[in-house]
């Protein structure tokens, strides 16, 4: 029996791409009972919506933080267990190993990135483009197969002027470029590595040696241009430097390091990537929920005041469609010998 209920959308403000789910006529419960009958609904929404998908109002999940394992679940085939994986215990949930709690308050000491410089654009427009932002990363892309789709919800967070998250659509950025470029890309592969084995551009300048690693913890390749499992479009996929390889890439057939032609690719594709025309910027209230899809999206965190205030997010992480590319891959993170932590290394 179907159920007579119009899940509403509307447009995001400032945004080419996105949408709102309106709860306004719709609560929590009727909103579960509906995706109840219509499973594939969420995903649809968020494939007609360019990937990202913003629920207002959901502060139900504060007191049962149950319920965004269950709304994640509609999403994919499998929700991430954190205890599995090489993720540090300081980003634990007391009692539910599918959320990762992201906050600047112990245990957790998440700290925000630092304030853009300038902080407003010539232009007078809030900062998205990079090299001035930083912090532009799809989840996990040093997995393979990479996770499909993150969800982000606010527990406490600091005034929305501040604390902010910024999302760009990469298959719109890709789909703006020369023909014969793209071309040129769709034969390409990045190399994505963590933060903490030593390869990013900040270590390889330092001079840092890189960690010894085991099988599981290694670099992964992956297209530079992905095609969409549930849509066929295309998008860029590419990470900032705290994110890629830059011993042995971060393009693979290409002059390898910091200076390399590799790196200038990279940095020219993220500065087309995050023009204020590609991005949107969430302002974050208690209670809301962001889905975004690494598959066709960018973001990146923003400052906020870490002294005076408390920001305390939920993150789930939903995977199991990566596409043809990855199709009968074992996932490259988990050992054979289960889950074995490193001093000082933390998947997040």
């Amino acid at each position: 029996m179907e159920l007579d209920i119009a899940i509403v959308t509307h447009t995001l403000p400032g945004a080419s791409f996105g949408a709102g789910l309106d709860l306004t006529k719709l609560s929590v419960q009727r909103l579960f009972d509906t995706l109840e009958q219509e499973p594939e609904r969420l995903s649809q929404l968020l494939n007609d919506s360019g990937g990202l998908l913003v629920i207002r109002r959901l502060n139900a999940i504060i007191d049962d933080p149950q319920l965004l394992v269950r709304l994640s679940q509609f999403l994919g085939p499998e929700v991430e267990d954190y205890y599995q994986t090489l993720t540090g215990k300081r980003f634990f949930h007391d009692s539910i190993p599918e959320l990762l709690v992201l906050s600047n308050r112990p245990p957790c000491n998440h700290p925000p990135p630092a304030r853009p410089d300038p902080e407003v654009e010539p232009i007078g427009i809030f900062p998205t483009r990079f090299p001035n932002r930083r912090g532009w990363h799809t989840d996990q892309s040093y997995r393979r197969p990479p996770p499909d789709v993150s969800l982000l919800f606010a527990v406490q967070c600091p005034p929305a002027d501040q604390g902010q998250t910024l999302y760009a659509d990469t298959t719109a950025a890709y789909e703006t470029l020369d023909a014969r470029f793209k071309k040129q890309l769709d034969k390409l592969y990045g190399i994505h590595a963590p933060s903490w084995i030593g390869r990013s551009e900040r270590a390889v300048r330092a001079g840092e040696t890189p960690a010894a690693l085991l099988p599981h913890q290694r670099p992964q390749r992956h297209p530079l241009v992905r095609v969409h499992p549930c849509t066929g479009r295309r998008a860029l996929y590419l990470c900032e430097d705290g994110q890629m390889d830059y011993v042995d890439g971060p393009i693979e057939g290409m002059e390898r390091g910091p200076d390399g032609a590799g790196a200038q690719l990279v940095r020219e594709l993220l500065e087309h990537a995050t023009q204020p025309k590609f991005c949107y910027r969430h302002e974050w209230q208690v209670g809301d929920l962001v889905i975004g899809d690494n598959r066709c999206l960018l973001h990146a965190p923003t400052w906020y005041d870490a002294d005076t205030y408390t920001r305390l997010m939920w993150r789930t992480t939903v995977m199991g469609n990566a596409g043809a590319e990855y199709a009968g891959e074992e996932k490259s993170w988990i050992s054979s010998q289960g889950y074995q932590p490193m001093h000082g290394m933390e998947d997040v």
